[in-house]
């Protein structure tokens, strides 16, 4: 082979990196799942399209045959697999009891009657433990007519978390917030390919994903909406405001906006009221899935420090990190009055309601006034969280402990988890 010294140890430096990625990298979904392969549930992956349900359930597919279980893995979107799950019910089930100890159905939404087979496999108390993936709410609520209520286990699976994204060498926050944690993209060192990755899932999306949900209606103005949506992020949305700049109807933005959440793409946080007359009741603020997903919507990909839009930035990451840490007894919503007072958001468990504030830039300890505010209107409220570049210690407002913490400690919020 007529290669260069220089080629060659980047090609050989390149499948190093891969390798080491791949090895290192366990998600933190992945204990959880195995543990419930003895259980008779239904396990159920569900989150949009390339955060790695389907490398979950092969790294899942991999350690149950070392723990000896015979398996088989189907991916519905390749015919061939759809086929062999064609035909009546019992045929089904008789393909699904007898091809092995674990079943992994990938995109199991393609599976007609999907909910209801998985239904007569639980009581019918078969031999045989299935994991399964989809990436549409809606495709699988059409299939919620037969109740699968105790019968199946839930785990949403969203892109890498910081933690997780840290597992690779070199691994920076800054790398972070520019290219989110999409887990395709640790496999691409170069620039380019990693354009091309975020592009792929953009339009891919739009043509497998919504371009059926949508129908006759204009691609061109749901671009132009998800446009909108990032550049606004972290912002109150206004439908009426979306509409007249999309050309499309309120109803129609709406229905889009439903679509985006049904699918994963968007996450949706309403407004936190006591019912107050000078606070907002209805509004809504939106988060795309992915901070990486946004920065190309945008076409910017600058480190976050250089940016103007940093505070939605890292207002974003917050989130994301808040979400994957939300219990059934939390919901997170935000907090603002109709002269503008706000608090980024507020966690609520158990009806009690925890603040919690971002601030791209803070000089020292000192508490934002929308903080003090919102405990002082809400005396229910054990305290609050400031999320920050580097400050970390503890100020107390009214004997109620304020905590400063860095962005990054947003992966793991102890500290609110214990006042709560």
């Amino acid at each position: 082979m007529n290669i260069s010294k220089g080629l060659f140890f980047r090609w050989h430096d390149s499948l190093v990196y891969d390798r080491i990625v791949q090895m290192e990298l366990k998600r933190s979904y992945f204990n959880k799942l195995l543990s419930e392969i003895t259980d008779p549930e239904i396990s159920i992956l569900v989150g949009a399209r390339q955060v790695g349900k389907s490398t979950l359930l092969r790294s899942l597919q991999t350690q149950a045959e070392k723990k000896g279980y015979r398996t088989h893995f189907y991916n519905l979107e390749l015919s061939t697999d759809l086929q062999e799950l064609s035909g009546d019910q019992k045929s089904v089930l008789n393909q699904l009891t007898k091809n092995g100890q674990v079943v992994f159905i990938d995109e199991f939404h393609y599976l007609p009657n999907a909910f209801k087979i998985f239904k007569a496999l639980f009581d019918s108390k078969a031999k045989v433990k299935i994991y399964a993936s989809g990436s549409s709410s809606i495709e699988i609520h059409k299939h919620l007519k037969e109740s699968l209520a105790g019968r199946f286990t839930k785990t949403f699976i969203q892109p890498l978390s910081w933690t997780e994204f840290q597992t690779v060498p070199h691994a920076t926050f800054s790398d972070y917030c520019v290219w989110g944690g999409l887990p395709g993209l640790l496999h691409r060192k170069n620039h380019d390919t990693k354009l091309d990755l975020l592009e792929n899932i953009v339009s891919t999306y739009i043509t497998k994903d919504v371009k059926a949900l949508i129908k006759e209606e204009n691609i061109r103005a749901f671009n132009s909406m998800l446009y909108l949506l990032a550049q606004a992020q972290g912002q109150v949305t206004v439908v009426a405001n979306l509409a007249r700049e999309t050309g499309l109807t309120e109803a129609t933005i709406a229905r889009h906006l439903e679509i985006l959440s049904q699918t994963y793409v968007a996450h949706v946080v309403t407004s936190y009221s006591a019912n107050l007359a000078n606070e907002l009741k209805k509004s809504k603020k939106y988060y795309l899935y992915d901070l990486g997903i946004r920065n190309h919507l945008l076409k910017d990909y600058r480190p976050v420090l250089e940016r103007k839009d940093q505070g939605a930035i890292l207002e974003s990451f917050v989130y994301l990190h808040l979400l994957r840490q939300i219990k059934p007894n939390m919901e997170i919503r935000f907090w603002r009055t109709k002269k503008g007072n706000e608090v980024d958001f507020i966690v609520i468990k158990n009806r009690i309601p925890f603040p919690i504030e971002v601030k791209s830039k803070l000089q020292k300890p000192e508490i934002p006034a929308s903080i003090k505010m919102f405990l002082d209107r809400y005396s229910d409220s054990p305290g609050a969280i400031v999320f920050n570049e580097s400050l970390k210690e503890i100020v107390t407002y009214k004997e109620k402990p304020v905590q400063f913490l860095p962005w990054q400690e947003a992966v793991k919020i102890d500290y609110l988890q214990s006042m709560l």
